[in-house]
């Protein structure tokens, strides 16, 4: 098939199955690894895109920070990333990396992202610090996850100690599950896919972080960590509740999307029929409100969604 018939062949069936204009501009949504919440999100709002004559197609990607760098540079129009990655970006405090990335801009607060941290029954391993010398999947390179890991155990001092495996939220679970690995590290809201997956095959346990990070100064030091507790039987096996602490995940845009058609978007998701879609795609959602559209949000805003929250008050 020549490339000129494949364009004709896509744009055609844009139109008519999914009932977008040829004429529209397409933009990127950059989710995460496969598997993970940030995927599910940046699909979902995706799908809500083509009833305001939107193309918005969903990328996979390495999370979290690659995110910021693929807004920035304009490879991506929308994202999902962390407050605190955002508030480390602008002001040049990435790890390794001290660029100042100004074209990020906030959409919306979209849920809280937990850190959930995942070893087996009979382990014996009872507190993170007990991970030392052990394998442990830590998120993919360049994932919000992975430097979320990187800040919490080199607080904990045992970074550097710990056998650690780059891993997607999935092949995480899979290694877990074949005890290629002792313990995995997911960041993102819950029930997540993969821990599901993993408490499927195995009897799973949740570490409490949350008293881990405290001991260590971790919330004194980085002060947009706060705390939440990840409910029982959110998953197989998990009886009682456990402690842990979060980010805020949220929808970012490039400054140089128009503003216009960020509140478009912003209009169609914060709709009753855009949220009720977002809770079914997945339950963390549920977190997404008029009300709560603000939380989290220690960076500048993008004037398409200072506009829409302005209107609905939530921004004063």
């Amino acid at each position: 098939m020549s490339s000129k018939f494949f364009r004709l062949f896509t744009t055609l069936f844009l139109i008519a199955f999914l009932g977008i204009s040829a004429n529209a501009q397409v933009y990127k949504f950059s989710g995460g690894p496969s598997g993970g919440t940030f995927q599910y999100y940046a699909s979902a709002i995706s799908t809500l895109a083509k009833d305001v004559d939107m193309r918005v197609l969903a990328s996979s990607s390495g999370g979290a920070i690659e995110n910021i760098r693929l807004i920035d540079a304009n490879k991506s129009s929308f994202a999902v990333t962390y407050s605190g990655h955002v508030w480390a970006a602008l002001n040049g405090k990435l790890k390794n990396d001290d660029k100042k990335y100004e074209n990020v801009k906030a959409v919306a607060y979209l849920y809280g992202a937990p850190a959930q941290l995942v070893v087996k029954q009979k382990s014996g391993i009872d507190s993170p610090k007990q991970l030392a010398d052990k394998r442990v999947g830590v998120g993919n390179a360049g994932s919000g996850a992975a430097a979320n890991a990187e800040i919490f155990f080199t607080q904990l001092g045992i970074w550097d100690k710990m056998g650690r495996e780059n891993l997607g939220y999935r092949q995480a679970a899979d290694a877990f599950n074949n005890n290629q690995i002792d313990a995995f590290w997911v960041f993102v809201g819950y029930p997540n896919a993969s821990i599901i997956e993993a408490a499927l095959q195995s009897d799973i346990k949740l570490l409490d972080t949350y008293k881990a990070g405290q001991e260590a100064g971790l919330f004194e030091k980085y002060p947009y960590f706060s705390k939440v507790v990840i409910p029982a039987n959110t998953y197989k096996g998990q009886e009682e509740a456990v402690n842990t602490f979060q980010d805020a995940a949220l929808w970012v845009a490039s400054g140089d999307v128009p503003a216009d058609a960020v509140y478009k978007l912003l209009s169609k998701v914060y709709s009753d029929e855009g949220l009720k879609h977002m809770v079914e795609v997945h339950k963390s959602a549920k977190a997404m409100s008029i009300e709560s559209g603000m939380n989290g949000i220690v960076t500048p805003m993008h004037p398409g969604a200072e506009k829409f929250w302005k209107e609905k008050g939530t921004l004063k």
